[in-house]
Order: C-alpha cells, then structure tokens, then sequence
C-alpha cells in the first residue's frame, strides 16, 4: 500500500535511476516530434503564410540553449523535484517562488488536460475512418486516463523506457516522411524555409509563438533531479541532447514539409483550402505518396506521440505537486511516495482526479456545441489548454532567467559572468518578448476571427492566481514562519521524503 515517508532516508536508501538518455527522452516525449510536425508545423504554415517556418524553429532552439546555460549551471547547485519553483523561490525570493509554483501547476496541468482533447478526437476520427462504428470521443480519454494513472504511481523508470520506444517510433516515423518529401518536392528543391529572410516578413510573430510551443517540456529536466543518477551532469547534460536533438529535428523536418506542400502554395494568395489546412497536410502526403498502409502506422503513431506528451507532463506535474506538499505550501499528504520505488504516487493521483474533473466538465459542455463549427474537443479543451500552458511556460522560463542572476549574485560559486549574468538576461529579454507576443496574438492562436472573453480570460487563468499567490506568501512569513523558510528548500522539516527513496510501508 502506497504510503508516505516521514524520514529522509540516508544516502543508501535512495534509488537513483534516471541516466542522461533516460530524462533525454523524458523531455522529448513532452515536445512530442510527430504531433509537433503534423499538427504543429502544419498549422503554423496554414495560419501564417510564412515560408520560414522551419528557420523560426532554429531562432527559437538558439533562444532557448542561451536560456539553458544559466539553468543548467544552477541545476548543478540546486537539485530538486520543484524544478522551477525550487530556482525561483531561491533566486527571487520565496513569495516569487510560490507565485511560480501557481504558475507551473496551472500550466502543467493545463498541457496535460488540454492533450486528452487532441487524443480522444484522434482515436475516435482513426477508429470510425477503419470500421464504421462511431465512438465518442471521451471513451478512449476514459481508458487513456487509466493507463497514465497506472504508469504514474510506477517506477518513473519504467515509464521513461515506455516513452523512449515511443519517441524512436516517431522519429522513425518523421524520418520516413521526410525522406519522401525531399525526394518528391512539390515545387522543386529549394532552401528558402531555412533562410532569415523567409521568416522576419508581417507574421513572423506568430510564427514564433506557434513554434515555441514545440518546445514545452524541454525545460522539465530540474524535476527529475531527484531522481537522476547524478544530477550534476545528467540534468544539464539531457537538457542540452534534448535540445540540440528536437531543434534541428523541428527545423529539417518542417523544411520537408515545406517542400511537400510547395513554398508558393503556402505564401500564395489563396494559401492553404480550409479542408487541408493542419494536420490533413501531412496525412494526405502520407496517404498520397506511400500508400494507405502507412497512413494508416503513422496515425497510429500519432496517437502513441500525444500519449508520450501526456505521460510526460503527468509526471512534471505529479512532482510539482509532491515539491509543493513536502514544503507544506500544499497540504503534507500530497508529498506520500510509494513504497520501494519512491514515486510521488499523491501528486499522480491528484493529477489523474483533476484531469477526470476537468474533461467531464467539457464533456458536459459539449451539449451546447455546434457540430458545423469543428470538431469540439479540438478547438475547446486541446486548442484553450494547451495555448494556456504554453504561454504559463513561457513566462516560468522568463522568471527562471531573472533567477539564475539573483542566485548567482549572491554567491557565484565559481560560474563565469558569461554564464551567470550575459545569457541568463539575453534569455530573459528574449522569453519575455515572447511571452508579449503570445498574448499579442492570443486570439490567434485560439483561431479567432476576433477577440472572444477567452482571448483574455485564458492568460488570466495564469497570471491572477500566481500574483494572488505570492501575495499569500506575505501572509504565510507572517502567520507560519516555519513553513515560509522551507519554501523552496526542501521545507523545513528535516525529515522530509526525497524521491526515489524507499519509503518504508505504514500500512
């Protein structure tokens, strides 16, 4: 029976088990390649009219490695499963810390949440296209749910090793694409897409805010550290591989696509037929060039990467929460591991119970729906939740940056002011500016003809809770000291559970 520790367990008893490949793919499965390629790149293209796509994809990977240089060198200082909450909270402040944590929840979960919509639609369109028989979507959102739930109060390594047989399944799956795109181009070979000037054309902010969303979960390396076989090295280690790794991945492949399509279809003055527009640009080249059979894998294969997303951003959550209950910010139960394997089993279930709520609420709400206006879960759960949590992300790194600088300026522990200080506020500036323009094209993103109440309310949904929060923390220093100086570092208590510790059973 799952239970919590009330000790820290010395040294031996921590079971350390992720290696540097291991939360490499943890981290790519959240960025989920084939969903970002065929859902994605494709959207980007359809929306924007912007050839350069694919080169916006090596700005935002250039972004976001100047961003990881402060934060893998304060991962080699700071290891816990709080991630950015623990970095902010020590960089910051711990009122800064708390507000992160609101924020790293709300996005988190709204990632996780918002994919079940994707899914379902995606099982239920596969499942009537093969056999004629018409299946809510909710249904295999029911048994999905299921199978996260499980996985989640697992060994985390098992977990990785699902995940990682997934992830070489899609690449396999892109690579294949790939190759018969840039064999068959639409238009003849050309390298346009890679080009600065394909992409700094009217547009080109939103292009990077759909493109910075193929990023989110590159930055969840922190929460593993506990975790990891040694954090030192294998936390900055993985961060950078999974990095290097979907940056060049997003940016040859979404050329292919390019190519595919044709550049002057995408940039035309037609653009892209609303019926083809997403996903349905990849899957109709599939389907045209290497037959029903592998149309057929690659989707399946498409349902498996937005599984992988889900798994990963379960787990981020489940040790977000887990952080948050050992610093007794949330309550203490939320810290229970489970016995032997140490996994935050209070956290998963708390995530699986909030994923239920939030998807029964929508399926609730889809009595009111149109049919002729698309498909629901689509452009409701999936389009909503994901575009909040990727924005949630986006401001969390921008606050990390700040971090890194406050942490390093009070001790600099050896760090060169390359390191410390120029990049981390480059990657601020740059993060920041990001953030600015996904709220400049929200309505955008949710494919609004104009602003609706939810242009506004879903950044809302971020922002107000966390500054809510951190005014509480003020109210916490006052009224529970004890708690207030464990915010962010461990908690107070001592004996706090660690991950991977093997918890001994209360039962």
């Amino acid at each position: 029976m799952p239970s919590s520790d009330t000790a820290s367990p010395p040294p031996t008893q921590v079971r350390r088990r992720l290696g540097v490949l291991a939360v490499a793919f943890l981290i790519i499965a959240a960025s989920a390649p084939l969903t970002v390629i065929a859902g994605g790149a494709t959207s980007s293209f359809s929306v924007t009219r912007v050839l350069g796509v694919p080169f916006g994809y090596i700005v935002l990977a250039a972004a976001l490695g100047v961003f990881a240089i402060g934060y893998a060198a304060m991962s080699r200082s700071v290891t816990s499963a709080g991630g950015f909450y623990t970095y902010i909270a020590q960089g910051i402040g711990r009122p800064a810390g708390i507000g992160a944590a609101v924020i790293a929840l709300i996005a988190y979960n709204a990632m996780q949440i918002g994919i079940y919509g994707m899914f379902g639609f995606q099982v239920s369109t596969f499942v009537a296209a093969r056999t004629g028989v018409e299946v809510p979507w909710w249904v295999p959102v029911a048994g999905c749910v299921a199978i996260v739930a499980w996985m989640g109060v697992n060994r985390v390594d098992l977990s990785a090793k699902v995940l990682g047989a997934v992830v070489a399944l899609e690449f396999l799956a892109v690579l294949v694409f790939d190759i018969a795109a840039f064999s068959a181009p639409a238009e003849g070979h050309t390298i346009a897409p890679l080009t600065p000037d394909a992409l700094f054309v009217s547009g080109v902010g939103a292009v990077l805010v759909f493109g910075i969303a193929a990023f989110m979960g590159f930055e969840s390396a922190a929460i593993y550290g506990e975790e990891a076989k040694d954090p030192r090295r294998t936390i900055p280690r993985a961060t950078f591989l999974a990095l290097s790794v979907i940056g060049i991945f997003y940016a040859v492949s979404s050329w292919a696509l390019a190519l595919a399509v044709g550049p002057g279809r995408i940039t035309g003055p037609e653009g892209i037929g609303p019926d083809e527009a997403g996903p349905p640009l990849f899957f109709n080249f599939v389907e045209a060039r290497l037959g029903g059979m592998w149309g057929d894998l690659i989707s399946v294969l498409f349902i498996t990467s937005l599984f992988a997303a889900l798994m990963s951003f379960h787990n981020a959550v489940a040790r977000y929460t887990f952080s948050l209950g050992r610093e007794r910010v949330l309550p203490r139960a939320l810290s229970s591991v489970r016995s032997g394997s140490g996994v935050p089993w209070a956290g998963s279930a708390a995530q699986t119970v909030l994923a239920v709520a939030v998807v029964g609420a929508f399926v609730v709400g889809e009595a009111g729906w149109d049919p002729n206006a698309g498909p629901y879960p689509v452009l409701t759960l999936f389009t909503w939740l994901t575009n909040t949590g990727a924005f949630g992300l986006v401001v969390l790194m921008a606050l990390a940056s700040a971090a890194v600088i406050g942490y390093f300026a009070r001790d600099a522990r050896g760090v060169g002011i390359g390191t410390r200080l120029v990049a981390p506020a480059a990657a601020c500036v740059a993060l920041s500016t990001i953030a600015l323009l996904i709220l400049a094209n929200f309505d955008v993103l949710l494919d609004q003809t104009e602003p609706t109440v939810t242009t506004y309310l879903f950044p809302a949904l971020v922002i107000v809770p966390s500054i809510a929060a951190g005014l509480w923390a003020l109210r916490l220093r006052r009224t529970r000291p004890e708690v207030y100086q464990g915010v962010g570092h461990g908690g107070a208590d001592s004996r706090a559970p660690h991950l991977g510790a093997a918890a001994p059973d209360a039962s």
